[in-house]
């Protein structure tokens, strides 16, 4: 018989932050989580490889939290204790936006300052000063306050976490990896959470961890290329929209479902379609602003959407097809 899974309440978590995990509506622990909290909370190194949306950003955000907030029962000074560097400032607005989440009732207690856009390092100076306890930032972006010596943590850091560690070489951030590390203390818990193990995640879990626990969460839960069956459905233009409906309701399609469509008012007519039915939808294209698409990405791996209608990106680039379509509308309206 298969063993009971460890839930939140019964992980060691300080009232605070099972409050606010309590909010965000999460009635038990995914796989990742379940598995990589209490073992980053008995203090191992970890490297973690499990897909988007399998809850690996909270994984590590909760240990990080409970460990500052034990810190704070005995008095010491402020300081950074944690440092997440990630490979985009999107992702970057995304871990605070969680981190912040956490901490909803404990915000006194774990400050967080996320440095990864592209304001002037100056600018951001006074936010550094102020000492919070979590910086999330770029690899380029902290070594570039550490420099300029707006950011000290080679004594005081207590955690690092690296998040999609797998997209960091491929996004030119290995010198400035590598030249960070020089500011860093000689002791210090690590985390590495990447979707795949590169060569690259290899070579980070050389330079970073310390006898690593490894969870291989991914492998079980994707099917190989021999699993996966394409289909195509030929119908008429008109037809379409029903026939998605039809393979919606009787459960054909199901699960986590993201569809293209050629033009982006034909994006937003299918989600209106299909909400005369009950069936919930979110449009993303490029037109939206940034923290929008991050906001939608966010309700749709959370689950309050199960469907995402996203516009060809070939025809959003191509101004002359987009005039064409336009101008076409125009003489069937004539007619």
């Amino acid at each position: 018989m298969a063993a009971e899974m460890l839930q939140f309440h019964e992980m060691g978590l300080d009232d605070r932050l099972l409050k606010a995990v309590a909010d965000l509506g999460w009635s038990q622990p995914t796989l990742i989580q379940e598995k990589a909290i209490p073992l980053a909370l008995e203090g191992k190194d970890i490297l973690a490889r499990a897909r988007t949306g399998s809850g690996k950003t909270a994984a590590y955000a909760i240990p990080v939290i409970q460990r500052i907030l034990a810190s704070k029962q005995c008095v010491r000074e402020q300081d950074v204790r944690a440092l997440v560097l990630v490979p985009t400032k999107e992702l970057g607005q995304q871990v605070q936006i969680m981190m912040r989440q956490l901490t909803s009732y404990c915000s006194r207690d774990v400050r967080v300052a996320d440095i990864s856009g592209k304001a002037d390092v100056s600018t951001q100076r006074p936010i550094l000063m102020e000492k919070p306890d979590v910086v999330v930032g770029t690899p380029s972006r902290v070594l570039a306050h550490l420099n300029a010596q707006n950011l000290v943590l080679h004594s005081s850091l207590e955690m690092m976490v690296v998040d999609e560690a797998d997209l960091l070489f491929s996004f030119g951030f290995e010198a400035d990896l590598k030249n960070l590390l020089c500011h860093l203390p000689k002791i210090y818990q690590s985390f590495l959470m990447s979707a795949t193990f590169s060569e690259e995640v290899q070579a980070l879990k050389e330079l970073l961890l310390h006898n690593p626990v490894i969870l291989k969460l991914q492998g079980s839960q994707l099917p190989d290329s021999s699993q996966l069956q394409q289909y195509t459905i030929k119908c008429e233009e008109e037809d379409k929209f029903l026939l998605i409906y039809t393979l919606l309701k009787l459960q054909l399609v199901r699960g986590k479902t993201l569809m293209f469509v050629g033009a982006m008012d034909r994006s937003y007519r299918l989600k209106l379609f299909l909400e005369q039915f009950g069936i919930p939808a979110c449009v993303l294209n490029s037109e939206l602003p940034i923290q929008s698409r991050c906001h939608i990405i966010t309700q749709f791996n959370q689950g309050f959407y199960d469907i995402i209608i996203a516009t060809d990106e070939q025809s959003l680039a191509d101004p002359t097809a987009s005039s064409q379509t336009t101008s076409g509308k125009k003489k069937k309206k004539s007619k």
